[in-house]
């Protein structure tokens, strides 16, 4: 499993003008909260965690983190970019203990869909409808993604989060806390295009024997 190790430094002025300061330095504010500690003000190397961020096991993985020689195990539990800059603005880190479930968000990974009985069969396509759950487990349990098996899905088939096949030790959020078990998570559906074309194909012998038939009369 892959690692992450970041280092902070404590900081001690607050505000939009301490902010703005450390960001013109290279550095971006942050925070680091839970386990019933007080929060810690830090600030780390802007471009360490633009670079970490291009990973997406980055935004699911217990991450070490080092503050001033101390290291604290933490989930990236937030972010703020910049509208428009390359930059990020503030980053939140929550604490976790091995003792304590966690409740996350998680990407989705959905595999065979080259072989998607909805698409090979019937000519369908895949659409979407999420990109990424919440679950709840123990630091030791938190997966990297959760998979979305679309091989055996037909045409005007949905995929629900009742169905996904999770981990041992993970749980979907919404179904322990009273969510929706028929939430869609993808489903296989027939392009308009498709529709609109296989019309167009059916009419045009029926435009080309009129045609025809036109020329056959001004002859």
């Amino acid at each position: 499993m892959e690692t992450f190790e970041l280092n902070a430094d404590k900081r001690e002025d607050v505000g939009k003008g301490a902010s703005r300061r450390l960001r013109r330095d290279g550095k971006v504010p942050g925070i680091v909260y839970g386990t019933d500690k007080d929060a810690t003000m830090i600030s780390l190397d802007q471009n360490d965690i633009m670079h970490h961020l291009e990973h997406e096991a980055f935004y699911s993985h217990i991450l070490k983190l080092n503050i001033s020689g101390q290291s604290e195990s933490v989930v990236l539990k937030d972010l703020q970019r910049h509208p428009y800059k390359r930059l990020l603005m503030h980053i939140d880190f929550l604490r976790v203990k091995a003792d304590e479930k966690l409740t996350m968000r998680v990407p989705l990974h959905f595999v065979n869909e080259d072989k998607c009985v909805g698409i090979k069969r019937d000519g369908g396509a895949i659409n979407h409808l999420m990109s990424d759950i919440e679950i709840e487990c123990l630091p030791k349990d938190l997966p990297e993604y959760i998979e979305v098996d679309m091989l055996n899905v037909a045409l005007g088939d949905t995929v629900h989060v009742s169905e996904l096949v999770m981990p041992k030790g993970v749980d979907v959020y919404a179904l322990t806390h009273g969510g929706d078990e028929e939430q869609g998570i993808a489903t296989v559906f027939m392009p308009r295009v498709s529709a609109e074309t296989e019309e167009t194909e059916e009419k045009a012998p029926e435009v080309e024997a009129t045609k025809q038939k036109s020329e056959d009369e001004d002859d």
